[in-house]
């Protein structure tokens, strides 16, 4: 039996389906347009967060495979990003330039049918969006390995952002530059956190080539598909943007290197189930001022996933505080803390409630 004879019905039972899907697909879209007009008329938002990671959900419950859930969120995302794009285009702004990691969450929280904007620096990002030129920004905050992005946090302070979603990614460094060997390398580039978290794998494989800190990953990517004695330490999103071939893959020395980004819009996103709230508090600098800052929290069984203190810069207090909760300020045990905090705190911020997403 040739391979004609087996493989033909099967594909045109393929067809059959994808004709299907195209159908469903664009029935699909004429409710989304219809839903558009309601909104406009109601004065809605167009993009509800909350709504799209509840809409995965359900499909990833429903799944009986052999799609893994990871490939079914990739593509509801782009399906509802598409039925979206209908009501008109959506600028997202995101720390650049094309094939940094930003640009990657960015895509993975949006989907693809969006204008996404390149940002040359953090504060170009906030300005882009708070100015009105971008509906959304997304913007690394922490790493795993690294911490916290600190020029992230001093925006989030100073200027009026507000948070309406968060996306976690795995970040896996590899090497690469226009050949597939690690022969004949005269430097290895990447930003400096990167050749950070690479350091142990760079002194066992490469441990006399010179090591060279640019702006970002995707800039050492442009300058490697340059130069043949060029490498460079990128995902591979800038391998396929950049025309690079990759010499090593997951050359990062934690395995569970992970780095978590968040999206400034002007949503308020309803409760999901799922949900973080992101304060910013401040206290006296006098003894037991942090304890008690933080007993509402326990007092009304609130859990605390982050605490991190910065210089305040103001003059004011000597440092500020930056706390994650988990849950939503419309939950009462949460909202039961947050009056408290506001009512006995110096300074409180509260940068919004948001539902996370963890590819």
């Amino acid at each position: 039996m040739d391979s004609d004879t087996v493989l033909t019905p099967l594909r045109d039972q393929i067809d059959d389906i994808d004709r299907q899907i195209l159908e469903l697909l664009n029935r699909r879209a004429a409710l989304a347009q219809q839903i558009g007009v309601h909104k406009h008329r109601l004065g809605l938002p167009v993009f509800r967060p909350e709504r799209e990671l509840a809409v995965v959900r359900k499909v990833q419950q429903a799944n009986p495979g052999p799609l893994r859930d990871a490939s079914l969120a990739a593509i509801w995302t782009e399906v509802m990003a598409a039925c979206r794009s209908l009501e008109g285009s959506q600028r997202v702004a995101y720390l650049g330039p094309e094939g940094t990691y930003t640009e990657l969450a960015a895509r993975r929280f949006f989907g693809s049918a969006c204008d996404f904007v390149a940002c040359a620096d953090l504060d170009e990002v906030f300005r882009s969006q708070l100015g009105g030129a971008c509906s959304h920004a997304v913007v690394p905050v922490e790493n795993s390995t690294e911490g916290a992005v600190a020029r992230t946090l001093d925006l989030l302070l100073s200027q009026p952002a507000h948070l309406c979603g968060e996306i976690s990614l795995p970040i896996h460094h590899n090497l690469l530059r226009r050949g597939g060997s690690l022969q004949g390398l005269r430097a290895v580039l990447a930003h400096p956190q990167a050749l950070s978290q690479c350091r142990q794998w760079l002194d066992t494989h490469l441990p006399g080539v010179e090591r060279r800190a640019v702006a970002s990953n995707a800039e050492a990517a442009r300058l490697a598909a340059q130069d043949d004695e060029l490498a460079a330490i990128a995902g591979e999103h800038a391998a396929a943007l950049y025309g690079l071939q990759l010499a090593a893959s997951h050359i990062q020395d934690e395995v569970g290197n992970r780095t978590r980004f968040v999206v400034l819009g002007a949503e308020a996103p309803q409760p999901c189930g799922r949900d973080r709230t992101s304060l910013i508090l401040a206290v006296p600098n006098v003894a037991g001022a942090v304890f008690q800052m933080l007993r509402p929290l326990a007092e009304h069984g609130v859990s605390m996933s982050r605490l991190e203190s910065r210089p305040a810069r103001s003059g004011s207090w000597e440092y500020v505080f930056y706390v994650d909760i988990e849950g939503h300020a419309g939950d009462p045990a949460v909202a039961a803390a947050l009056d408290a905090l506001r009512r006995d705190c110096a300074f409180f911020k509260n940068l919004g409630s948001y539902p996370i997403r963890q590819d």
